[in-house]
C-alpha cells in the first residue's frame, strides 16, 4: 500500500462506523474520503485493504511445494533422469516408457549417467509423487517437446521466393487419361502448384502421374515461369529461390541442374530432428494453403461435373486460378495479383527461355559401350550413331524431353541421330561407307597378305651356336600324385566292398565256391583294392579253373 500500513484496529473501527450506512450513501463516500486524506493512501488502496482485511486463507504447510522424502535437489535429479528416459524411448507416435517404468529400471538397475551411476532406493519414488514434480518443475514431456514460437518470413519482392509442393486431387483419377502405362494401373491425378511468397499468387496444374515424376514437375514448372495466353493471369517469370521439401523431385539430379541452368537457389527443409524439437517442415504454409482452397471451392463442383481428362481439368483450374489471385491478400487492402505487379523488382521479370532450350537443361550424360552394328539403345529404343563409334565407349546426352540423342566421344560430339525400329528389312539393306579406321585396317590388311618370310628361319637354328649347351638331370625329383578318388572309381572303400563287387562280377555268393577260390580271393584283396587289378586277376584264375 505505498508503503503506509493501515493497522488493523483502524480497519475495524473504520468498518464499524460504515456498517450504520447504506451502502450507496454519501456519507460512506464523505468516511471513506476522510480516512484516506488522514493516513495519505488512495480510496482504492483504502477499499483494497478493506477487502483483504480478515479474509479467508487456505490452510497450508510451511514446507507446501517441497518433498517431503527426499531433498529437492535430488528430487529434481530423479525426475530429470526419468524425463530424460521418456525422451529416449519415445517414439514417432509418442508413445514412450511410463513413470512406472521409469522407475522400477531406476530401482532394480540403475543408470549410468554423466554424473555416475544413479540408483534409487527401494520405495523412495512414487508414481503419483514424481508426476506431481515433473509437472510442477517443467520435466513433463508435454513442456519439453513443445515446439519453440515460429517465426514469419516474406519476401520483400515478387518473385524473390517462390513456394513448390504437390498433393494428390480428391478426384483421385480422371476418367480418360492422356496416356497409361499398359503394365501399371491407372496414374493418380496430381495437383502441382508454386505460390509466390510475398503476394500469395498461385499457378496450379493437374498432372497425371505414377509418384512424384520429375518429368511432370518439369514441365509444369516451365508453364509456370513461361508467359500465359489469358492477359488476365500475368504471373511469370523466373524466381530467384524455389522452397520445397526434400522429396524425389528435389533430390533428382536432372531437377537440380536444370534450376541451376536457370539461375535458380533450390532451398529444402533441414533434415527432420536436425533442429531439436523444432519441425522443420512447418514453413510450407503458404504451398500448402491454395491446396485447401482449391479442393474446397473447386473440386467440390466435381460432384456436378467431372472433368474427362487432365487436359479439361486443367482449363477448368485455370479459371479458378484467376478468381483465386484477384481475391483479397492475405494483410494488404489490394488482390493477390495487384500486390505480385506491385512489388516487381526494379529490372523487371526474369523472362524464361523457350521450350526447344529448357529441353536441353534437362539432359543427363551417360557413359555406354556402342554395339558392333553402330547401335545404342536406351529404354528400349534403338538409335544408330556413325560408323566410327562402333565398339567405343561413349557418353550419351540423352534428355526427358528429347526425341533424338547425342552422343559424345573424347572431344567431338555427335548427333543429333534419331531413333530406328528394329532391324533393317532384307530388301533394303545398305551397309555403312567406309570410315578412315576401316580404310586403314584394310591397308594393313593387303600389306600383311604380301609380306613374306625365308624358310630358313624355320628351317635352321641361328641361335644354336650362341645358346649354353643344356644337360637335363635324368632322374626329377617329385612325389606321387595323391588322388583322393571322391566318387570311388578306380578304388573299393574296403575288403568288404571288394568282396561283394566280386560276388555280384560272379554272378552267385561267395559262400558257394571251394575253399580253394576263397583263399584266392581272399590274397587278392588283401593285396590291393584297385577296382583294374581285382577283376583282372579274378578273370583270369576263373578262366583257368
Amino acid at each position: 500500500m505505498g508503503g503506509r500500513r493501515i493497522f488493523s484496529e483502524a480497519l475495524i473501527s473504520l468498518r464499524h462506523r460504515l456498517s450504520v450506512f447504506p451502502a450507496r450513501s454519501k456519507e460512506r463516500r464523505a468516511i471513506m474520503q476522510e480516512t484516506a486524506k488522514l493516513y495519505g493512501v488512495s480510496e482504492t488502496t483504502l477499499y483494497r485493504a478493506l477487502n483483504d482485511h480478515n479474509r479467508p486463507k487456505p490452510l497450508r504447510r510451511s514446507d507446501r511445494g517441497q518433498p517431503r522424502v527426499l531433498p529437492a535437489d535430488e528430487m529434481a535429479a530423479y525426475c530429470e533422469i526419468i524425463a530424460a528416459m521418456k525422451i529416449r524411448t519415445s517414439n514417432q507416435k509418442g508413445r514412450h516408457l511410463s513413470t512406472s517404468g521409469c522407475i522400477r529400471l531406476l530401482e532394480e538397475f540403475g543408470l549410468d549417467t554423466p554424473q555416475g551411476f544413479v540408483k534409487a532406493g527401494p520405495g523412495q519414488l512414487k508414481k503419483t509423487t514424481v508426476n506431481h514434480y515433473l509437472k510442477q518443475w517443467g520435466y513433463d514431456r508435454n513442456y519439453l517437446v513443445r515446439q519453440p514460437p515460429a517465426v514469419r518470413f516474406q519476401a520483400e519482392q515478387s518473385n524473390d521466393c517462390w513456394q513448390f509442393d504437390l498433393s494428390p486431387s480428391d478426384l483421385k483419377q480422371v476418367k480418360q487419361p492422356l496416356w497409361v502405362d499398359q503394365d501399371r494401373a491407372a496414374p493418380t491425378l496430381m495437383l502441382y502448384s508454386v505460390v509466390d511468397d510475398r503476394s500469395g499468387a498461385a499457378y496450379q496444374e493437374y498432372h497425371c502421374v505414377y509418384g512424384e515424376d520429375v518429368e511432370a514437375a518439369l514441365r509444369f514448372l516451365f508453364a509456370a515461369m513461361s508467359p500465359k495466353q489469358d492477359a488476365q493471369f500475368a504471373f511469370q517469370g523466373i524466381p530467384s529461390k524455389l522452397y520445397c521439401d526434400s522429396g524425389p523431385i528435389t533430390r533428382s539430379r536432372i531437377f537440380q541442374q536444370v534450376m541451376t541452368y536457370l539461375g535458380i537457389e533450390v532451398i529444402v527443409h533441414m533434415p527432420k530432428g536436425s533442429d531439436g524439437t523444432r519441425v522443420t517442415a512447418r514453413a510450407k504454409g503458404k504451398v500448402e494453403r491454395p491446396f485447401r482452397t482449391v479442393k474446397e471451392m473447386h473440386e467440390t463442383l466435381y460432384h456436378f461435373h467431372e472433368p474427362q481428362n487432365e487436359a479439361e481439368a486443367n482449363e477448368w483450374l485455370f479459371n479458378f486460378l484467376i478468381r483465386y489471385n484477384n481475391m483479397q491478400h492475405r494483410s494488404e487492402a489490394h488482390s493477390r495479383m495487384e500486390d505480385w505487379q506491385q512489388h516487381l523488382p526494379a529490372t523487371g521479370i526474369r523472362a524464361m527461355c523457350s521450350w526447344d532450350r529448357f529441353c536441353t537443361f534437362a539432359r543427363e550424360p551417360e557413359r555406354r559401350k556402342v554395339g558392333g552394328d553402330a547401335r545404342v539403345s536406351i529404354d528400349g529404343i534403338s538409335y544408330e550413331v556413325d560408323p566410327d563409334l562402333a565398339g567405343e565407349t561413349v557418353v550419351l546426352w540423352w534428355g526427358l524431353f528429347d526425341s533424338e540423342l547425342y552422343v559424345e566421344f573424347g572431344d567431338k560430339r555427335y548427333g543429333p541421330y534419331a531413333s530406328v525400329n528394329g532391324p533393317i528389312p532384307l530388301g533394303r539393306y545398305r551397309s555403312f561407307k567406309k570410315t578412315k579406321q576401316q580404310k586403314r585396317a584394310e591397308r594393313i590388311e593387303a600389306l600383311a597378305s604380301e609380306l613374306k618370310l625365308s624358310r630358313a628361319a624355320l628351317d635352321q637354328n641361328l641361335n644354336a651356336g650362341t645358346l649354353a649347351a643344356f644337360a637335363p638331370d635324368p632322374e626329377i625329383p617329385g612325389t606321387a600324385f595323391n588322388d583322393p578318388d571322391p566318387f570311388r572309381e578306380f578304388m573299393f572303400p574296403d575288403r568288404v566292398a571288394a568282396k561283394q563287387a566280386i560276388a555280384a562280377e560272379l554272378g552267385m555268393p561267395l559262400a558257394k565256391l571251394n575253399q580253394e577260390q576263397l583263399d584266392y580271393i581272399n590274397q587278392v584283396v588283401a593285396e590291393t583294392l584297385n577296382k583294374r587289378l581285382i577283376f583282372e586277376q579274378i578273370h583270369a584264375f576263373f578262366i583257368r579253373h
